[in-house]
């Protein structure tokens, strides 16, 4: 008995052993500032949603948790400095749907890989699409614009922020699944894209519905579908393109994810999954991202793995059928 006894003392003070630095490391997070990089520049929706997420985390902590803006690469190269970064949890990456599912596709030689480099977190928020064209355009409706693309007597154009982006594949995804062609006409940035499509020298752009309700508001632009599953809730009169030419599955929704570095010891990502879906669930972060265009989510980390696998194959096949290259 004696013997016993003593086996279950030592098993139990070794297995108390070897939890006691996790635990002791997930009570002690966070133990330094914290920092949320992101691939684009202030003003955007990325920086945005990551402002509003860091305000939270620190009013929760009582640590600073901040924001650090590094341009470059279509997001490429501060995913990059994310994915070498010590996994602690101090240093981690909003990662937009671009950076995870569509830019292995479209770079040969991209500087990090977003599922082996990474630690999921949780997704952050989603963002609609809209498709729209200008105020004084021809084209009424989703279902005149295939008329006539398919009558092939005007060459349809569509305007996107540069190749490869959401708005490009979005509006690539389209033509293809309705049957029609239309010219791509790539831009720098979405305000020179949105410019010319109110003008009229470009017949279309998929823009993110934040960005575009102002001007469809305004009288600038007139929407005729979202790319969005379900209706929005601030137009509800429109229509998905889904329900509106019957393509049943159509989809480019816009989307932020946290990201840790790979190795972050998983009662970190925890911590991190946690804290982050309470903050976006919050009342005051929900009105601040709707003012933004989007809708929390707030998923667990193998959620969010499900759907950056799930966008990975979706975009990365129409990359490599269509051609895409990146500008």
């Amino acid at each position: 008995m004696l013997r016993i006894s003593t086996f279950l003392l030592k098993t139990c003070l070794a297995v108390a052993a070897m939890a006691s630095p996790a635990t002791a490391q997930n009570a002690d997070f966070p133990s330094k500032p914290i920092k949320i990089v992101v691939g684009f520049a202030p003003g955007g929706a990325p920086d945005a949603l990551a402002r509003i997420v860091a305000e939270k985390l620190t009013q929760r902590w009582g640590q600073g948790v901040t924001v650090e803006n590094r341009v470059g690469a279509q997001g490429n190269t501060a995913m990059a400095a994310v994915a070498r970064a010590e996994p602690d949890g101090h240093t981690l990456a909003l990662m937009p749907v671009g950076n995870a599912a569509v830019n292995p596709a479209l770079f040969a030689n991209l500087p990090y890989d977003p599922v082996k480099d990474f630690a999921p977190v949780t997704q952050i928020a989603s963002v609609e699409n809209v498709l729209v064209v200008s105020a004084s355009s021809r084209v009424a409706s989703l279902q005149d614009l295939v008329a006539r693309g398919r009558a092939g007597t005007d060459t349809l154009t569509y305007a996107s922020p540069g190749a490869g982006s959401l708005a490009h594949l979005a509006a690539e995804l389209l033509a293809r699944s309705a049957g029609f062609g239309m010219t791509h006409v790539p831009y720098r940035g979405v305000a020179p894209a949105l410019t010319d499509v109110m003008r009229g020298d470009v017949d279309l752009i998929v823009a993110q519905l934040s960005t575009a309700k102002p001007l469809i508001d305004g009288g600038q632009l007139r929407a005729l579908g979202l790319a969005s599953s379900e209706r929005s809730a601030v137009m509800p009169d429109l229509p998905t393109i889904a329900e509106a030419l019957a393509l049943p599955g159509f989809e480019a929704v816009s989307w932020y994810a946290l990201m840790a570095p790979a190795g972050t010891p998983a009662p970190i990502v925890a911590r991190l999954n946690e804290a982050v879906a309470q903050a976006v669930r919050a009342h005051d972060v929900a009105a601040a991202m709707a003012a933004q265009g989007a809708t929390p989510i707030g998923n667990s980390p193998a959620e969010l793995a499900a759907v950056i696998a799930t966008d990975t194959a979706r975009w990365s096949k129409l990359v490599r059928e269509a051609g895409i290259q990146p500008n």
